[in-house]
């Protein structure tokens, strides 16, 4: 479990510590059966390399935005709310090959009861290609009291 992160606590400029993943092929069949995705590239090398010219299967979109997501959860913590995110995948991301998720906070801001972080996120491979850059929003509590 994460350690709680506060409102009060976060400053504009603070980086999201570097989350590192290595996406499996077991993990992407399995992905592609869970969201009921038929397409090969996906799961067959073959085809993948042959028939759509990549050099081997992709990692999901989806799954990106997955991971991508939960690194920004794990950095709120607990109590915390990831409650918007927009994303653009630029470059292929294949399996077995490390995965890096980052984020910087641009700013922070109080609407309503919420306390809300604005962050810039990105995934890179392992060779500092960008994959998919974007930004997200994510409420977090006040050690104050009055949120919910």
């Amino acid at each position: 479990m994460s350690e709680q992160r506060y409102f009060e606590d976060v400053r504009t400029g603070d980086d999201i510590p570097v989350a590192s993943r290595t996406v499996g092929r077991t993990q992407l069949f399995l992905f592609s059966a869970a969201t009921n995705n038929p397409h090969r590239v996906h799961y067959d090398t073959t085809w993948a390399v042959e028939e759509e010219g990549y050099a081997d299967i992709l990692v999901h979109g989806p799954l990106q935005a997955a991971l991508m997501a939960q690194t920004l959860t794990d950095w709120a913590g607990p109590r915390g709310r990831l409650t918007r995110i927009a994303l653009r995948n630029r470059a292929s991301a294949f399996p077995d090959r490390e995965l890096r998720f980052t984020g910087r906070v641009t700013d922070k801001h109080e609407s309503g009861a919420d306390a809300l972080v604005e962050i810039e996120i990105l995934e890179e491979d392992g060779a500092g290609q960008i994959l998919m850059p974007g930004t997200a929003t994510v409420a977090l509590p006040r050690r104050t009291g009055g949120d919910r």
